[in-house]
């Protein structure tokens, strides 16, 4: 009898014992298993992943922007490029394809600053931007904010554009560099052409929507000049001014 009382406290404990490991295991699981909800946090940068590692968006403040010898998804990056704050986007193949960047601080005789939105074509250059500058030197202030789009060359990609600066950054004649960059521009290899703007170009400047070909030169505009005057105005090639309205009387 005495055997059988002990054998029942004996259950009891271990069921009440199992019974608490249980709620105990499954309170901390769904604890960690929650999202985390902060209020105020204070970091340097963040990247964020996919569960394979890939980074596809850092945030991140001017010293841990990277740039030099740093990689990304182990793909180098643009070696000369000034450190910023902003974000750097990057698509499924690991590859960068967009940013936005800012910056501003006074200086010795005005101040600079700048932002910058961008969208890479696949693998290459920004194929849109948009972007605000305001610089002020020796009392002259000039605000510019425009949205322009490019074309870009057909063959390049992020780390033959990169090569091939390199190679033309070694070359101190500036007519040997030029024909040497016509060569790879030839090839589809270097070069960003501007196709379409609209903006405010600055004070004094026409206000509007600028046209360009395919060799980056202004054939028609539609714009408010510094006159506050309406005017649709159309070039040739040469950049003569062919057609214009209204009319002038």
């Amino acid at each position: 009898m005495k055997n059988t009382k002990k054998e029942l406290i004996f259950l009891r404990t271990f069921a009440f014992t199992t019974a608490l490991g249980i709620l105990t295991f499954a309170s901390v699981a769904f604890k960690q298993s929650s999202n985390q909800k902060f209020g105020t946090i204070d970091v340097e940068r963040i990247n964020i992943v996919e569960k394979d590692g890939t980074t596809k968006m850092i945030i991140t403040n001017v010293a841990e922007f990277p740039n030099g010898k740093d990689s990304i998804n182990n793909r180098p990056i643009n070696v000369k490029r000034k450190k910023r704050s902003g974000m750097l986007f990057f698509n499924e193949d690991g590859i960068e394809c967009g940013g936005f960047i800012y910056d501003g601080n006074k200086k010795e005789n005005g101040h600079s600053s700048g932002l910058s939105l961008t969208f890479d074509k696949y693998d290459g250059d920004q194929a849109m931007q948009l972007l605000n500058t305001d610089s002020k030197r020796d009392g002259k202030r000039s605000i510019r904010s425009s949205l322009v789009f490019n074309d870009l060359p057909e063959n390049s990609t992020q780390s033959s554009t990169a090569k091939i600066f390199a190679e033309l950054d070694s070359i101190k004649d500036k007519k040997i560099w030029r024909k040497k960059y016509n060569e790879y521009a030839k090839k589809g290899l270097v070069g960003i052409t501007k196709r379409l703007e609209l903006g405010n170009l600055g004070k004094g400047r026409p206000n509007g929507l600028f046209l360009y070909d395919d060799d980056g030169k202004m054939r028609a505009m539609f714009c408010i000049d510094s006159e506050n005057s309406v005017r649709l105005e159309m070039f040739d090639q040469k950049g003569n001014k062919v057609s214009s309205w209204p009319t002038k009387k």
